[in-house]
């Protein structure tokens, strides 16, 4: 090192004066490509390549959206995934609809958006408080704690999650498995959504709808006028049996009628549909209503002809054992029918018989 100083001085002047500037711009250089090397390492975050891909389709542009890769009932097969995930990304920010059913789930959304789209999850909504909706903001409490991130949803949602996801969790993890359900705990929104709110990420803006009280106490429904894009948290199935349990049958038909006045060209519910054509509907809005009618209808035959809601078979609709959790959940959507439709059957009178045309469809 002195031998290395002797010579530096020895050198002339104007050489000196090359290699004291050349070393600071070598400096500046390496401190240069070290600042200019941060949005790569956060587009490609430690453990990118080994983490397993999501498989994001294109809705609209800026819309993503996740479906499930075993649909039907919850299931080890599946950990839980029944429902579609939606991401809204623009530049480096994304939000997402309905993280999913775990925290594993909710983690690989949150790595798949940094590693593929360079972008951070800035919010979450949750949409209604079903565990397959909203367990996976779990993945996200360490950012909703530092204030990174916004857990939103309606008063209702927060106050149902409150009250029912203790045992909601329990049930998930005994049907999708401990080991899809690892780390998976109650993390509650943090801030409320009211109607005529709306919601940016980039160009695109999201508009929050009344309340509906179809599916649960408070389903929230978004809009994006600019795609032609609803998102109904829980009130359009197509191919599974709607759950009726903390919903309202003529609740729900009424919503269903509101969103098909909307003229959307897509819908996120519990599935994704999307219209074929101008002019029409998607086809899963349709699917959703004639279920729901053909229940009521059926009810309504059934108290006629002097049923009663014990009886086994009272209402079945063959035409819906292939979708999936007919066994599970039909007959349970016919005594929640039966309870409501019940004083409306009373205040018209008791009726003759009707036709059995819609009992067994």
């Amino acid at each position: 090192m002195l031998m290395a100083g002797k010579l530096l001085l020895c050198m002339p002047r104007r050489l000196r004066a090359w290699r004291l500037r050349c070393g600071l711009c070598l400096r500046w250089l390496w401190f240069g490509l070290a600042v200019g090397a941060a949005p790569w390492a956060h587009a490609n975050p430690h453990g990118c390549e080994a983490a397993p891909a999501v498989p994001w389709q294109a809705l609209a542009p800026g819309v993503w959206v996740w479906q499930p890769e075993a649909p039907g009932e919850v299931s080890v097969l599946n950990g839980g995934h029944v429902a579609p995930t939606t991401a809204l990304v623009a530049g480096a920010e994304a939000l997402v609809i309905d993280p999913g059913p775990s925290q594993r789930h909710g983690e690989r959304v949150r790595q798949s958006l940094a590693c593929r789209f360079n972008a951070e999850v800035r919010w979450i909504v949750n949409t209604h408080a079903h565990a397959e909706n909203v367990l996976a903001n779990a993945a996200f409490a360490d950012w909703a704690v530092a204030g990174r991130l916004s857990i939103a949803a309606s008063e209702p949602t927060r106050a149902a999650m409150q009250q029912r996801c203790p045992a909601c969790l329990a049930g998930l993890t005994a049907r999708a498995g401990a080991e899809a359900m690892a780390g998976t705990h109650i993390v509650e929104p943090t801030h409320t959504l009211y109607p005529g709110q709306t919601l940016s990420v980039g160009p695109l803006a999201l508009v929050v709808l009344p309340l509906e009280q179809g599916h649960t106490e408070g389903d929230l429904v978004l809009w994006n006028a600019q795609h032609r894009i609803v998102w109904a948290g829980g009130l359009v199935y197509d191919g599974r049996i709607p759950e009726l349990a903390q919903g309202r049958l003529d609740a729900w038909l009424a919503a269903l009628d509101r969103l098909q006045a909307r003229g959307a060209h897509h819908v996120v519910s519990a599935v994704v549909s999307s219209a074929d054509g101008p002019g029409q509907a998607p086809a899963a809005l349709g699917a959703t209503r004639v279920y729901l009618q053909a229940l009521r209808d059926g009810v309504l035959q059934a108290m006629d002809a002097g049923r009663q809601p014990q009886d086994a078979g009272v209402v079945e609709l063959p035409a819906y054992r292939h979708w999936a959790g007919y066994a599970e959940r039909h007959g349970f959507n016919v005594q929640r029918a039966w309870r409501e439709l019940e004083p409306v059957w009373m205040e018209q009178g008791a009726q003759p018989p009707r036709s059995t045309e819609h009992v067994g469809r």
